[in-house]
């Protein structure tokens, strides 16, 4: 593989370009006009032009993408995650032009994509599930049978969704048929397809995920997990690798379910197991993430491997270098997600210009990231600038080194969600390891992160006082 083109844009894109460029391998870009100065355009051998701003004039258009990468007689095409990651038909486009899809084969994203899929093929690996329908459902009357059935409270989800999109927390009986068209309305918007699925709703549920990664020789490794359980609107803000809730023989448990899951639909690559974890320790399936995550750095420091590297060694035909029992967990990782995001105004998107822009930097500090100061944020993609990601020897080493990078990290012009990581790594439920996917709800306000800045900036003040005091002090000693 002597050239991959990366279907992607921003911090991933040029988080892949770095591996494939250590590796001896050219890189190629595509961008759309208003990414023609972006960081992974200059970055990378060589960039084309695939479209206008929105998406689905741009990244999105697999057809035009396997254009350029015949024209260019690229080897390879690495989709990152978002866009055409997890799009089935694109990976089909690639294997027809013999072209590597750095990724699952295409019949393992389509099982994996539906939700009931999914659980349809794991079903036979006696891996834990969530109670719940077998097969989507529009029918209204016999979803409220099946839910009493369950049991209330109960979780309306989209069979094709994803992102937090089509799902519905339903309390009481009385609530349920609301609450049930609004899930089908959303799934309808958001992908076409209306069809849904009830299971009980896990209350207090941890978010853990396992990494896997697959060869094309009947090899598969977990590289340990995840706890994910820091959202808003369902979605990932801090995530962090190991998990403080998990025992070693949890851990393992959960690794060769994860291990089951690849298995089940014939996996190759990297991939995420994703579960959720009750208050009691049991855990279930939920789904499976057939790409590359945001969050993958956390697996990558504590594993000490690079999965990008591995990814672009499996899709050679290679065997994986490691076996499970080389790896081992080092230290404690941490990563925020710096969103262009208004924590103070319920996290909408805060577009605009940066007007500063500088990322910490140190030992233990890594920011994965696609912006540099002077450019413009557009409104057209998904909000999120950077990942910033802190190392320690323990969790407390890096909870403090996330801290001080946080406060390092100068950013004008937008919001971001910096301050929001400043509270929650300051916040007893996070610091002790007791909470849950609903932190937020439960423990975050804009008025909660006024006050905090509030009292941050009266000891700043304090502080500088008492040294302008003693400076003071010193003048007025006389010099004789």
């Amino acid at each position: 593989m002597k050239k991959i083109l990366v279907a992607n844009r921003g911090e991933i894109a040029i988080r892949v370009m770095r591996t494939a460029q250590k590796m001896g391998i050219k890189t190629v870009a595509v961008y759309s006009t208003v990414d023609r100065n972006s960081p992974h355009v200059k970055f990378a051998d060589e960039a084309v032009l695939i479209g206008e701003a929105p998406s689905n004039q741009s990244y999105l258009l697999g057809e035009k993408i396997i254009e350029v990468a015949k024209s260019l007689h690229v080897d390879g095409i690495h989709p990152g995650y978002g866009f055409l990651s997890e799009n089935a038909d694109f990976a089909e486009l690639c294997e027809k032009n013999n072209i590597v899809f750095i990724g699952p084969k295409s019949h393992a994203i389509r099982v994996m994509g539906s939700k009931l899929a999914a659980k349809e093929a794991v079903k036979g690996y006696d891996i834990p599930m969530v109670p719940g329908t077998d097969e989507a459902i529009t029918d209204i009357s016999e979803a409220k049978t099946i839910a009493k059935t369950i049991g209330f409270p109960i979780l309306i989800k989209a069979s094709a969704g994803g992102g937090g999109k089509g799902m519905r927390i339903v309390d009481t009986e009385a609530e349920f048929e609301s609450q049930m068209n609004r899930a089908i309305s959303e799934a309808v918007n958001a992908f076409g397809d209306g069809s849904v699925f009830i299971e009980k709703y896990v209350g207090s549920p941890r978010h853990i995920e396992i990494q896997v990664m697959a060869d094309t020789h009947g090899n598969v490794i977990h590289l340990f997990e995840r706890e994910c359980s820091i959202q808003r609107r369902h979605q990932k803000v801090v995530e962090e690798a190991p998990s403080v809730v998990l025992t070693p023989e949890l851990r393992e448990q959960m690794g060769q379910a994860a291990i089951k899951v690849a298995k089940a639909c014939d996996y190759v690559g990297a991939g995420t197991v994703e579960f959720l974890l009750d208050e009691y320790k049991n855990f279930y399936f939920l789904e499976m993430n057939t790409r590359l995550q945001v969050e993958h750095p956390v697996s990558e420091i504590i594993a000490n491997v690079d999965l990008v590297e591995l990814q672009i060694q499996v899709a050679r035909g290679e065997m994986l270098p490691i076996k499970q029992s080389d790896l081992k967990i080092t230290g404690h990782a941490l990563e925020l997600r710096v969103y262009a995001e208004d924590p103070l105004n319920d996290f909408l998107p805060s577009v605009g210009h940066l007007e500063v822009y500088k990322l910490p930097e140190g030992t233990g500090i890594r920011v994965d990231n696609g912006f540099e100061q002077g450019m413009d944020v557009p409104i057209y993609y998904d909000p999120m600038l950077a990942k910033l990601i802190t190392y320690g020897k323990t969790r407390e080493e890096a909870i403090q080194l996330m801290l001080k990078a946080i406060a390092d990290y100068q950013v004008k012009g937008i919001e971001t969600t910096l301050p929001f990581g400043t509270f929650v790594c300051q916040h007893e439920a996070f610091t002790s390891g007791d909470f849950d996917t609903h932190f937020v709800k439960k423990h975050y306000s804009p008025e909660a992160l006024k006050d905090e800045a509030e009292h941050e900036a009266k000891i700043a003040a304090l502080v500088a006082v008492k040294q302008y005091l003693e400076d003071q002090k010193l003048l007025r000693i006389p010099t004789n």
